[in-house]
């Protein structure tokens, strides 16, 4: 007699807090695509097109000027205050810093945050979004790391949950408000600089160059700067300071990165508002915030603690 076997059906898929239960849709994965190729081809096309065609002094000084703004929307923004809480800020300032990162076109003010916060929470360990460390230490799934930690994270279909790890911006009406406009501050950013470099130069050719050196090439030049600092700063570099996970410095990212790639110090001591501590450590960010405290803009500013700072060295180097 045949025996029977009893069925037994596969398990449940066991919930994850720290992820939105619905996934990221289509559209949106499409719209990620577009947000990070076109800027990426662009910076490609940057070389060769720079020795002869389109570049001039105009497109350089509104690249910079919307590189740096954006660029520090992000550290001093995003970063800094809305995710660490490095200090306090009045509530213009808080909105214009919140709008300042969103013209980075690195997604809306909310999702950045929650998704920081998470990788602070599970840093190079499972549950960290983007952590280099996921597939291996080998050199090979250390290469295929670096790339998930730079880019590929960001096409998966996942979301971090806000709720759990940004319900303080959740919760505040005018971050919402600006979060859930992030396609309007996409296109600003987009657009100034050609509105900018038509009106000066009265060209449509100065609005067309603007567009491509301003917009695109500095949206990605930020782009890949800011995912630098999830791959590299956490691959390579030096460590000064005792840290749970592989956070470490890399010097020549420092002034593209507005001070952000003093990373180990950071993760040593995340509500610092100075991250470039040791001497010679240009962090520009930090002098941004001064700047808020000295206008009486910022206050409460968590500023290094050298006893604190002293308990953490692994190194004796000044």
């Amino acid at each position: 007699m045949a025996s029977t076997a009893t069925l037994v059906p596969p398990a449940a898929p066991q919930p994850r807090p720290d992820l939105e239960p619905k996934p990221k849709g289509r559209l949106e994965q499409v719209m990620v695509v577009v947000y990070v190729a076109v800027p990426f081809l662009a910076v490609l096309a940057a070389v060769p097109f720079a020795w002869g065609w389109g570049l001039n002094w105009l497109d350089i000084a509104i690249g910079a000027v919307m590189y740096v703004v954006t660029g520090l929307g992000v550290t001093v923004g995003y970063h800094r205050y809305l995710t660490h809480g490095s200090f306090k800020a009045k509530r213009p300032l808080r909105l214009g810093l919140a709008v300042a990162g969103s013209l980075a076109i690195e997604g809306d003010v909310i999702f950045w945050v929650a998704e920081h916060r998470r990788h602070h929470k599970y840093a190079d360990r499972e549950g960290d979004p983007h952590s280099p460390w996921r597939f291996g230490e080998d050199w090979k799934a250390l290469t295929k790391g670096l790339y998930y930690a730079h880019i590929g994270w960001l096409f998966t279909p996942e979301r971090t949950s806000r709720h759990r790890f940004a319900p303080d911006l959740v919760a505040d009406r005018g971050i919402r408000r600006i979060s859930q406009t992030f396609v309007l501050w996409s296109a600003v950013s987009l657009l100034l600089p050609p509105l900018v470099g038509g009106l000066v130069s009265l060209s449509w050719q100065g609005a067309l160059t603007a567009f491509f050196w301003a917009s695109l090439v500095r949206v990605g030049l930020l782009h890949h700067v800011t995912w630098s600092i999830n791959s590299i700063c956490h691959t390579f570099g030096e460590e000064h300071f005792e840290v749970r996970d592989k956070s470490r410095n890399v010097w020549w990212l420092a002034v593209l990165s507005f001070g952000e790639s003093w990373h180990n110090l950071h993760h040593a001591d995340p509500t610092c508002a100075r991250h470039g501590v040791l001497k010679g450590q240009v962090d520009s960010s930090a002098r941004v915030i001064w700047l808020f405290e000295r206008l009486g803009w910022a206050y409460d500013v968590r500023w290094p603690n050298q006893e604190r700072l002293a308990a953490r060295r692994v190194d004796a180097s000044p």
